[in-house]
């Protein structure tokens, strides 16, 4: 395995380069090994409500901090590949928080501002670049906004505007990239694109955003996909299970991933 400096550079370089980099979200060791192992996979990325709901917790920052960072840091040290975590919004210390997940291998992280007062969602962004330069490594925070998931109440207008002014003070404040989830199409890319910057947005592909073809031709720079991994694994269980129960049978060809 390289060293965490040496993963921490690729995962900024990740996010710079012209190709999309897609993170497939993971949420245990297992899940992790079996994302790693393909071809295609660059980087890894823990979803904090998938994690959560593995230990029974609501997503929201419920799980204890200390379970949260053993958790991803099992992750980090199971795969040989640079690992991302979803820090929520960093547990009531984001520096702190950025400062252990570090200790635990991850050389990158979400931080989401949860649309509170810009000021202090800049200082937890100040606080968590400036751990991760105490460590002496290149972190690649990935700043989010919740302009979208808690601005439903706001018009569209009002939401990208916010997004922009609250990704632009990020990327001041030394974030890499600025998460901004939420369900929207081409033309609000474009507009976060061109307001924020080219591949310094990120963004979770959901059902209706656009394909990751279009995402990188758009100048975005990763998409995420979230608890969604876990909910379709969790969907093939089910499926799989009701079909036993109707008398079905174990289908051929099960992959041994453990």
């Amino acid at each position: 395995m390289t060293s965490i400096v040496e993963r921490a550079t690729e995962l900024r370089r990740l996010h710079t380069d012209p190709e999309l980099l897609q993170v497939v979200n993971v949420w245990d060791v297992v899940s992790a090994r079996a994302v790693a192992d393909l071809p295609g996979t660059k980087a890894l990325a823990t979803a904090s409500h998938s994690i959560a709901a593995t230990f029974g917790y609501e997503d929201g920052e419920q799980i204890p901090v200390d379970l949260m960072l053993d958790m991803v840091g099992r992750i980090a040290r199971a795969v040989d590949v640079p690992v991302s975590a979803d820090l929520e919004a960093g547990y009531g210390d984001a520096g702190e928080t950025i400062r252990r997940a570090i200790g635990e291998g991850i050389v990158g992280a979400n931080l989401e501002d949860q649309l509170k007062p810009l000021d202090e969602a800049v200082a937890a962004v100040r606080a968590s670049v400036a751990a991760a330069d105490a460590e002496g490594v290149p972190f690649a925070l990935n700043a989010r906004t919740d302009a979208f998931l808690r601005g439903r109440d706001r018009s569209l207008e009002v939401n990208v505007a916010d997004a922009i002014e609250r990704g632009r003070a990020f990327l001041d404040a030394g974030a890499t990239s600025v998460f901004v989830p939420g369900i929207f199409g081409e033309d609000v890319v474009r507009q976060l694109v061109a307001g924020i910057g080219e591949l310094k947005v990120t963004l979770i592909g959901l059902p209706g955003v656009p394909a990751p073809e279009r995402l990188q031709e758009l100048g975005v720079a990763r998409v995420s996909y979230g608890p969604t991994t876990q909910r379709v694994a969790l969907g093939a269980l089910q499926d799989l299970a009701t079909d036993l129960y109707l008398g079905g049978v174990l289908p051929d060809g099960i992959r041994p991933l453990n």
